[in-house]
């Protein structure tokens, strides 16, 4: 019997039954497509699973804040037109679904009344759209009419109505035109032509002075009230009705400052009407810019006094103060005012800043317009009287 042992493998091997290759590529095939299926599968029973799960935990509704304390219906408003603070809260309302996420919804929080709301924002300066209209939350009523004050969250009436101005520390003057309101063309004509960096100061003697307040504060001026003080040639040269007198009591005074307060609104300050015998006395000084101060004011003293204490007073009661430098119309012609202007510019290159005062003359707006334009070609920043007050508060 013959063998093959020895016989190299798969050599002169008779014909035999084929051995079949193995077929891989279908195997992975079918576990993928197996794969896909189960994929598809888990997927719909997920999503049917994710739509009827209900969540497992809400969150209790966030109680919004009580109303700021400067909410109060305006005044001089429309009807149901409240005026808030920009903290009045809002409903926050959380939900924790069935995979953990947590869903955050907020809604508009309930508020007494109906109708619109203003939101009074606290910045400094106002927005011009509104400037014609007063902070209600800067007000207070009186027998004399409403009194400017501190807000209850510490915004002064002057921060409020300062106008703006770019904050660059070079060389700045701040112009005042006063006795606007005792001729009503004169009043017209200073709002149309003087430019708007201007500060426009109202004679509470004058006429219409809350429409002329709104033109000129929509015109983007800068505002003061100007009361008059007792002159050192009182009665000769008498200033008008409830002048401040050194011989009346702080009360009255304090009244008659009142009065003159409730003329108009959204002023930063008071400027005086004569008065060197009053402001040369500090026992009849004192109370009253003790007042002006305590309502977020500043005062202006137009610089006619040498004997002035104003600034010395206002310094030791902490009172915003600011004292002209130079009066611009002694000489009531356009090249001697546009003289005294150059003279202006020259203090304050030498200082960083000045203030002149002037009158509502045709002669001394014509003149101050015409310097003015010519002012920031020569590196002359235009400010309001505000942003060159010595302020305690702002050093």
């Amino acid at each position: 019997m013959g063998t093959d042992l020895h016989a190299p493998l798969g050599q002169n091997r008779g014909p035999g039954r084929r051995r079949r290759s193995i077929p891989v590529g279908r195997i992975l095939g079918g576990f993928c497509l197996i794969a896909v299926a189960g994929f598809s599968l888990y997927s719909a029973l997920l999503r049917d699973h994710l739509q009827k799960t209900q969540p497992v935990e809400t969150a209790k509704k966030e109680e919004a804040p009580p109303p700021p304390a400067d909410a109060k219906p305006a005044a001089n408003a429309q009807a149901g037109l409240t005026h808030v603070g920009p903290q009045s809260g809002a409903n926050t309302t959380r939900i924790v679904t069935g995979d953990g996420s947590v869903v955050t919804m907020f809604s508009p929080s309930n508020r007494d009344g109906s109708g619109p709301v203003l939101i009074n924002a606290n910045q400094v300066g106002q927005d011009p759209r509104m400037a014609a209209t007063p902070n209600d939350s800067l007000l207070e009523d009186s027998p004399f009419g409403k009194l400017p004050i501190i807000g209850p969250s510490g915004l002064r009436p002057m921060d409020q109505y300062a106008r703006p101005w770019s904050g660059a520390r070079g060389t700045r003057i701040a112009i005042v035109v006063s006795g606007l309101g005792l001729s009503q063309t004169g009043t017209q004509r200073a709002i149309e032509k003087l430019p708007e960096e201007i500060t426009l100061a109202f004679a509470v003697s004058g006429n219409s002075l809350q429409r002329w307040m709104q033109e000129a504060r929509r015109g983007g001026h800068e505002i003061l009230i100007q009361v008059p003080f007792e002159p050192f040639d009182y009665p000769s040269n008498n200033p008008g009705p409830d002048t401040l007198l050194t011989s009346l009591s702080a009360a009255k005074n304090i009244d008659n400052l009142h009065k003159a307060m409730g003329k108009i609104t959204n002023y930063t300050g008071v400027m005086n009407y004569l008065g060197g015998r009053f402001l040369a006395n500090p026992g009849a000084m004192e109370p009253v810019l003790r007042d002006i101060g305590k309502r977020g004011l500043l005062f202006l003293d137009d610089g006619s006094s040498a004997q002035s204490k104003s600034g010395m007073l206002a310094k030791t009661l902490e009172v915003p103060h600011a004292f002209a430098d130079i009066q611009l119309d002694g000489e009531l012609q356009q090249d001697a005012i546009l003289r005294k202007l150059d003279e202006l510019e020259r203090i304050a290159r030498r200082n960083g800043s000045a203030i002149g005062v002037a009158s509502a003359f045709d002669e001394s707006v014509d003149a101050i317009s015409k310097w003015s334009e010519e002012a920031a070609m020569r590196g002359i920043e235009i400010v309001a009287v505000s942003a060159l007050a010595d302020d305690p508060k702002h050093p």
